[in-house]
């Protein structure tokens, strides 16, 4: 059947192409066959801000397709959104600007920068193929600044004509009428939007309501029909209320299940159900719902907020501008949410967040506050994070031998309960090998195996022990005058977070590191290993039930991005990442409040020396690199002497390497020795992961060291030479976290260097540096003991004079008594 498809073009350029006859400057005349199905009549007007080039007749007809696809329908729109991380899926957003957001401070005019930063986000959000619309405030200050500026002019002519210049400062401003200055104002409002999103070949249209479009039933289909038609145009549609005539809202219309359009709240969550909009998106001057007042004591900014939690709210003031509060922002929210509609409240004018804040949200990232209809059955992340915190304190408080008791239990019950983790490890396997995207080496991390258990308790027990002589340890005492001593005394740091990826192992290794230190602990695991973990948790919160602080270590099993956590700062005091170079990095930019332990690379280095021994060397360079090539502390590059090339021990090495299939990259100064050399290394910095490494030429031990300071990573680095003076001189000048002579790079691990296990491995150079034990997640406070001395005592004129005597740290300080 054939069809005819109109295409109306606000421009005045025309088009050749096959396919399309022009017909005046503003029109063109596709014709369009269709064999197959019956279509009816599709009427576009497409302006020229729409992005799809006149001279391509190829894009207009995807355009074409892709409208009769979807028919200008968003998902199927059924229920809200149950999570942040779908918030992705929204095709259909509403964006509703408070006062507040685009008002100056001094509530006359617009705040051009704010306004100009959420123009750019909702126009890279409507060219993206997403379905935009915005409820607008702004048109009573806007007017409000224009006819001040109108009247202030008048008046100062007036009286310059008539009463001299010596009366122009008497001049009083009139009371404005809010109606009036909307009037004077809209025309003037929608032009700046216009001309900001024309910015970004997007093209507006503004639509004004009242009340009783939506009570109207003719009005209210009108209203939808031009919105839809709009959104099929690639159009933004600006929406207002017509404040210029708007009447008293509804009496007890919210009564009758219809919410009456009172301020831009209401309004915006009125039209996202009527359009069935999947997201709306209330921006205002506050982060989002707080419990209570933004700004008094115990406030806190609530993540989600469900349906029935509105007795746990105190409701503050409303905004400086606005006609609503928060208290109108959650019922229209939650009259949007039962309508089908996610919704998030967020701050649209924070400077610092401004210009990402609703493409943060449509990321699913942690932003405002979200409202679900679907409560977890398990508590919050910062439930748990608080519960964590005060059952925390309690562990800290427990005597070292209790929690040395915790610890030891933990380890019985890895060997006792094995066949029920290895049967969750099975589980995880088996779903890691059928779904394919884990590499060998990660598949390996995976595994658990009843010795690598056994390997786990001897390393917990070993923890154990030294957990009798960690928190509250002295490390000083001082007399500092008569009756006024001090002491430095080892205490927890507070809360940990670990992140790590396919390692379950790693749970109760840090979990034993928390609990010996007496830090409370946050636990995030890889999805891969959840089955793993799952059940290993439940082991360690039933070790430490025996002491009663079972939720000091709580696993997050809720779908809460990293990032998310990472915004946790008042919460958290360390993050320890455990994982690829890429995951530390990524957790590194992200906590920006938090303290990050870790290493973003582990670009090791191993030096042969001219002196070295053939059998060392090959030993040592095998197990660095081909143990496991995965891990952080294996080789990466090997630097060789000049004096080895063309050797038997340079020849001996190559011939390990390739039976062992280690791929060779040549570095520059390699690559120019060698006639015909391995490919080139693309970068010295390079961390393979894998069976490869760089090999590099050097003339000396100190040009290894210069090499080792400018390529490396600060990891792990080593020396391989029978010259004492030669060794000494690399390890005391080589500036890396550890340093080994004749001994392989894989020897940089806690569980080796005797501290039973380890939450990581640091390059730091403040706090821990190498494997961090339980002496790296301690910290210190003072404690000073006087009998009502003050600093006055000790000035020119005072009765006191310091001593500063240092005590033995054994000693108990003067009028002590026996803590045990």
């Amino acid at each position: 059947m054939e069809q005819e498809v109109y295409l109306y073009f606000d421009c005045t350029r025309g088009c050749k192409e096959s396919g399309f006859m022009l017909l005046c400057k503003k029109t063109l005349y596709l014709r369009w066959m269709e064999k197959d199905h019956k279509m009816t009549m599709l009427l576009l007007r497409l302006t020229l801000c729409s992005k799809i080039p006149l001279d391509s007749p190829r894009h207009l007809s995807q355009l074409l397709s892709r409208k009769l696809t979807q028919g200008g329908q968003g998902r199927a729109h059924s229920s809200s959104f149950a999570h942040r991380s779908e918030l992705r899926q929204a095709k259909r957003i509403v964006v509703k600007l408070g006062s507040a957001v685009v008002t100056r401070g001094d509530e006359c005019g617009l705040a051009l920068g704010r306004l100009a930063s959420i123009v750019e986000q909702v126009a890279m959000l409507q060219n993206q193929g997403r379905e935009m619309m915005i409820v607008t405030s702004g048109a009573v200050a806007f007017g409000k600044q224009r006819l001040r500026h109108e009247i202030l002019l008048s008046q100062s002519v007036r009286q310059a004509l008539h009463s001299g210049h010596s009366q122009l400062n008497d001049m009083s401003l009139p009371v404005l009428e809010a109606r009036a200055c909307a009037a004077a104002g809209q025309s003037g409002l929608m032009a700046l939007y216009e001309a900001m999103f024309t910015q970004y070949s997007t093209c507006t249209a503004q639509v004004l309501v009242t009340n009783l479009d939506f009570h109207d039933d003719q009005k209210r289909q009108n209203l939808n029909s031009t919105l839809r038609e709009l959104l099929r145009m690639n159009i933004v549609p600006i929406i207002n209320t017509n404040d210029a005539v708007v009447p008293p809202p509804e009496p007890n219309s919210d009564l009758q299940g219809v919410i009456s359009i009172k301020d831009n709240d209401s309004l915006a969550a009125r039209l996202a159900v009527e359009m069935k909009a999947d997201l709306l998106i209330a921006l205002s001057d506050v982060e989002g719902l707080y419990n209570s007042p933004p700004g008094t004591d115990d406030a806190k900014l609530i993540d989600i907020f469900y349906p029935g939690d509105q007795q746990s709210i105190t409701y503050g003031t409303k905004s400086r501008v606005g006609i609503g509060g928060m208290e109108a922002k959650v019922k229209a929210a939650l009259w949007a949410l039962q309508g089908g509609t996610s919704v998030v409240i967020a701050n649209g004018t924070n400077p610092k967040v401004t210009g990402h804040v609703i493409t943060d949200i449509v990321e699913g990232k942690k932003v405002g506050t979200f409202f679900s209809e679907f409560k977890p059955a398990g508590p919050s992340v910062e439930e748990q994070t608080e519960m964590a915190r005060s059952s925390g304190r309690t562990l800290a408080s427990l005597h070292p031998v209790q929690r040395s008791e915790i610890i030891c239990h933990l380890a019985d019950l890895l060997t006792e309960r094995k066949e029920e983790i290895l049967a969750a490890n099975k589980m995880d396997m088996d779903l890691a090998v059928s779904a394919g995207h884990l590499p060998p080496a990660m598949l390996k991390r995976l595994s658990l195996s009843p010795a690598k258990l056994n390997s786990l308790a001897v390393g917990l027990r070993q923890i154990a022990m030294a957990a009798q002589d960690s928190v509250g340890r002295v490390l000083r005492r001082t007399r500092v005058a008569h009756n006024l001593e001090l002491e430095q005394i080892t205490v927890p740091i507070g809360l940990l977070l670990v992140i790590f990826e396919a390692r379950p192992d790693c749970l109760p290794q840090v979990s034993t590191l928390a609990i010996a230190s007496g830090n409370a602990l946050l636990l995030k695991g890889g999805k891969e290993a959840a089955n793993t973990n799952r059940v290993l948790h439940q082991l360690t919160q039933e070790a430490l039930s025996m002491h009663g602080v079972k939720e000091a270590v709580q696993m997050v099993s809720t779908r809460e991005e990293v990032e998310d956590l990472c915004r946790l700062d008042k919460m958290i005091d360390l993050i320890v990442p455990r994982g690829s170079s890429q995951l530390v990095r990524d957790i590194q930019r992200a906590a920006k409040g938090i303290p990050v332990l870790g290493h973003s690379e582990g670009i090791c280095h191993v030096y042969v020396d001219s002196e070295a021994s053939i059998d060392k060397v090959i030993k040592i360079v095998r197990d660095s690199k081909c143990d496991y090539p995965a891990a952080c502390n294996a080789m990466e590059t090997l630097l060789i002497h000049r004096d080895i090339l063309r050797t038997p021990m340079f020849d001996q090495i190559i011939d390990m390497l390739r039976t062992e299939r280690v791929k060779i990259h040549a570095g520059p100064r390699f690559a120019s020795y060698l006639t015909f050399s391995p490919s080139e290394a693309k970068s010295m910095r390079t961390e393979y992961g894998e069976l490869e490494c760089c090999m590099e030429v050097v003339d000396s031990m100190q040009e290894a060291i210069e090499h080792i300071h400018k390529y490396g990573s600060s990891h792990t680095d080593v020396i391989i030479t029978e010259n004492e003076d030669t060794a000494e001189k690399f390890l005391q000048q080589l500036d890396s976290a550890c340093v080994f002579w004749n001994a392989s790079s894989r020897f940089a691990d806690g569980y080796r260097f005797g501290l039973g296990a380890e939450v990581g491995i640091s390059t730091a150079r403040i706090h821990a540096r190498g494997p961090v034990g339980l002496e790296g997640l301690l910290t210190t406070k003072w404690v000073l003991r006087g009998d009502g001395h003050t600093v006055a005592d000790f000035s020119e004129n005072g009765t006191m004079k310091y001593l500063h005597e240092n005590l033995p740290a054994g000693q108990p300080l003067a009028g002590q008594r026996d803590s045990n």
